[in-house]
Formats: C-alpha cells, structure tokens, sequence
C-alpha cells in the first residue's frame, strides 16, 4: 500500500471513530446512562437506520484497503470522510454535556482500545507468515502484518460502538458509584445544616416546570427562594443545584422531580425530604420505561407518601387520574373545572395579549388576576402556585403584581412575534393533555391557525393510537397542518382525515427546516398564527 495514503486512512479512520463515539455518548448520556433505556432506544426501527447510516461508510472502508491498490485505498478514504461527514456534531437541541463522567468515559473507552488492539497484534504474532524467499522476518513484514491486524480490530470495535458503551459504563460503575455516594452525602449535609428551610417537591407527568418557575416567581414576593434551574430534575441535579447554589440565607428550596421508572420519585425524597408537595398531572409519558399508568399514578404520589403528616399535599384536581388517587395527606386542591376545588380559576378569558382569571380565598373573597401567558393549562398551572403561596402566608391581593409578571417557560406555549406572525412554542416536548391544550389555545385565535409538529414519542405501544387522537382533536382546531416525518406522523394524517380535514391543507415533510418553509409558502392573505408543538428530541432527530 502507498504509505501516504494509509497514513491518511488511518487518521480520517480514526476521526470518524471519535465522532461516531461521541454521538454514541450522546444517545447514551440523552436516555440518562440507563442501559435499560439506551437499549429501548436502539431497538426503535428509525434509530436502527440512523445508527447503520452512520457507520455504513466505515464498514465500506476496511474491505477496500484490505484488497489493496492505489484505486481501492483512495476510496477507502473517501468513505473515512463520509463517515467524517456524517457524524460530525452539529447543533442539538440538547447537546452533549462532557460532564466528569462523559469524560471517564471516554477515557475508559480509550483504554479498551488500546488492550483490544494491543493483544491482538499480540496475540496474532505467532500467525506471522514471512513473504516467499523471505529467510527471516523483515521490519516492513511485520510492519505490515501489524497494520492488517489494527485495521481489522478497530473495524470490529466501530461496528461494536453501540455496544461498547455499555462495557464502558459497566467498567465505570463503581467508581461512577462512589461518586455519586460522594456529592449524594454532602447535599445530604447542607440540608442537614438548614432544619428551617421549606422544602416543596413538584411533580408531575407534565406543567411540573410551569409550575416551578410561576411558584418560585410569586414565593420570591416575599421569601428568599433557590429552585432547581432549568431540567434538574433527576438526583444528581438535585444534588448539583444544593451542592453548587444552596445558601444560608435561603428561605424556601422548590426543588422539581422528574422519573422515568417507578422508585425516582423516592429516591429524591429521600434525599431532600420535602414538607410540601404539588402533582401537577399524571399522563401516559415515557410509557416505554413505565409500561403502565399504574407505575405512573404510583411513582408520582410517592412524593405524596414523602410528605410528613403536618405537611401538604397539593394536587391538580382537574386531573382525573390525580382526582380519584385517594391519599391519606392533607389535601389541598387546585384547577379550573368543578366546585368541590379549594383554589378554582374561573371566568378565563385568553386573548393575544394573556389571560385574566378570577379565584377566591378561603373566606370566599373575589379577586382578579392577569397574566401575559396564554391556555387554560397556563391558568390552571398559575392556579397551582397560588394555593401554595398562599397557603404559605402571602396574602390573595399581594399576589396579583407577581402574576402579572410571569413569563412563559421557554418553549412551552411561549407566545412571541416574529413580523406579521404569531408564534405558539411548545416545542420542549409533547403529551396528549398538553397538546390538546395547545390546540385549544390555537383554536381561539381567529388568524390563520397553523399546526406544526412531528408528533409525540415515546408512548410504547400507545404510539400509534394517541398521535391519532390528537390527529382527530387537531382537525377542526387549524386551517393547516404541517406534520414533519411521513413515517413518524402517519397516526396524526390518519386522525385528521378521518375527522374531515381537508387533504390539501395537510402538507408533510422531513425536516424542521423545511417545515418552516412551508409555513412561510402558505397564502398570508391574513396574519398567521403557529402552533409548534413539539421538536423531536435529539435521539429521534
């Protein structure tokens, strides 16, 4: 082989594999370093595809070199770049975090090459056969026998990739163990240090964010408030938010709760120990980890059990699935429909300016309420965090300023203009309660109403049959509908033609780009509102 050339082989093979290895680490560390879940989502069909469009170019280049000659080398690097190309990291939505784990990882990954490689030029000396006329071993031979050998096995780690990771996060249990044991006890140490401080747990199957951000708004009137910033919900951002923020002078810690599998919940009760609680929903999300609504229900009262007897538990009664879940707590009830509710949000009114509501106290006085935000599920999640701080001694009248100063939870029905257009982002992610109340709010504009989305995910077998439901829902609630991904939507085509939506009003395609591209070709002959409900998280992009 031209030497040049399998220098540049060797190096382009080598960058294609660090880039591939990244994107590995990135699907492994967006599905929460859980084997169990990571697995799921390489069994899903799309992701199959993308994992094989990824390394096919790779698995070309090996054979080419193999067979030798100036032609099939110079191919062989031109499939390294492909490979190059092809998984070069560009912008997430949620990029890869090079977290201290991220970086033992790699570093561990590193290492089983280097033994894999190294054994097998080992290993493979006593094959060595000398070249006809050859007396003894020459240092091109051998040279040559070694390069063969390093090209086979590293071929065979790429194709392995996905499945090394898993390895790699074996090997690294017990130290990634002791780590989190570590930073797990010192959280556990500041808490300790503040047996005055107010712990509120907020859960849900979605509006648990919502609810976070409007509580700690309307709470900081009158307190000095640490809640857990953006998604750190799980226990290690838990630990990180007390760790890295937690001061003495801290009056109130609202500390957000996510789960994917029954006992999360638990496990960051026990840690914090929360005083007050709030379940904001309970839906068919991550059915895929759960597999039932009743490991759902289940997993998030058990920040409801967490609750000590002289505390409260405060649950969205507009919920039917948190409204007939009895518990033995002190209950305080929210939400927008009904009588029987402690804080009821009536008389809504929405228009492109918010909402205004009215709620009464607990001595049936009357009082008005605005907000810049937009949907009942907005005024219910507000509703929520009124009782709380209420509850918590701020009185009805001083609450009016801070929530009329709320602003919406980046991309979740965040209301913006963009020229002649109204944009409705939901885009962090989707559930069917919350996309039918997105639909609801689109549906009360009377501009052009545009649906967008590429659906829901990670519904399990209720894939199919909840897109379609909100296909149906959809269809007399926008004047268009642009569904991105003809596989990944076909559910929500089939609901809103068999509820009557016009064909031609219906328009797919494959990408977000041009999604907003065929927003922009749709006749304006009046102001256009959007509804975006939805982009795909990065392991389904």
């Amino acid at each position: 082989m031209d030497i040049v050339l399998t220098v540049i082989w060797f190096a382009t093979y080598l960058v294609g594999t660090v880039w591939y290895e990244l994107y590995i680490v990135h699907m492994f560390q967006q599905n929460s370093y859980k084997p169990r879940e990571y697995m799921e989502w390489m069994q899903v069909h799309s992701n199959v595809g993308r994992l094989l469009g990824r390394c096919l170019y790779g698995l070309l280049s090996l054979p080419l070199v193999l067979i030798g000659g100036h032609g099939c080398v110079t191919a062989a690097c031109v499939m390294n770049v492909m490979t190059i190309i092809v998984n070069k990291p560009h912008a997430a939505k949620k990029p890869l975090v090079y977290t201290k784990r991220v970086k033992r990882m790699l570093m561990t990954t590193v290492l089983v090459y280097l033994v894999v490689v190294l054994l097998s030029v080992l290993l493979s000396a006593g094959g060595f056969r000398m070249a006809p006329g050859e007396s003894a071993p020459t240092a091109v031979g051998i040279a040559t026998h070694g390069l063969h050998i390093c090209m086979v096995v590293l071929t065979g780690l790429f194709i392995l990739q996905p499945f090394l990771i898993l390895l790699v996060n074996l090997l690294n249990r017990p130290i990634e163990r002791g780590v989190d044991r570590y930073y797990i006890n010192d959280a556990a140490r500041i808490l300790k240090e503040m047996p005055d401080l107010k712990i509120i747990g907020v859960t849900g199957s979605y509006g648990k964010t919502s609810v976070k951000y409007f509580l700690s708004t309307l709470l900081s009137s009158s307190y000095n408030v640490l809640h857990t910033p953006g998604n750190y919900n799980t226990t290690l951002g838990v630990v990180r938010t007390i760790r890295e923020q937690m001061k003495p002078f801290h009056e109130i810690f609202i500390c957000e709760m996510g789960a994917r599998e029954v006992g999360d919940i638990k496990e960051i009760c026990d840690l914090v120990h929360p005083g007050y609680g709030v379940i904001t929903s309970i839906g068919p999300q991550h059915l895929q980890s759960f597999h039932t609504i009743e490991n759902i229900i289940g997993t998030k009262f058990e920040l409801a059990d967490a609750v000590p007897a002289n505390g409260k538990v405060f649950l969205n009664y507009d919920n039917e699935y948190i409204r007939t879940h009895k518990i033995n707590k002190n209950v305080v009830s929210y939400g927008t429909t009904g009588n029987d509710i402690d804080f009821r949000a009536y008389e809504i009114e929405v228009s492109p300016r918010g909402s205004s509501f009215k709620m009464k106290d607990e001595n049936g006085d009357e009082y008005e309420f605005h907000t810049r935000l937009v949907g009942n599920h907005n005024v219910q999640n507000i509703a929520g965090a009124i009782a709380v701080a209420h509850t918590l001694g701020i009185p009805m009248e001083k609450l009016k300023y801070p929530v009329k100063q709320l602003e919406s939870v980046e991309h979740r029905l965040q209301l913006k203009k963009q020229g002649n257009r109204i944009i409705l982002d939901d885009a962090y992610n989707s559930n069917k309660n919350g996309f039918k109340a997105a639909l609801d709010t689109l549906a009360m504009f009377k501009e052009l109403r545009i649906l967008m989305t590429p659906g829901m995910v990670e519904l399990g077998e209720k894939q199919y049959d909840e897109n379609k439901e909100v296909g149906i829902y959809a269809a007399d609630k926008c004047d268009y509908a642009v569904l991105i991904g003809k596989e990944q939507t076909k559910p929500i085509q089939d609901g809103l033609l068999e509820a009557g939506f016009a064909q031609n009003k219906m328009i797919v395609v494959d990408t977000l780009q041009d999604a907003f591209q065929m927003v922009n070709a749709i006749p304006d002959e009046k102001q256009k509102v959007v509804l975006i409900e939805n982009d795909l998280p990065d392991n389904y992009a």
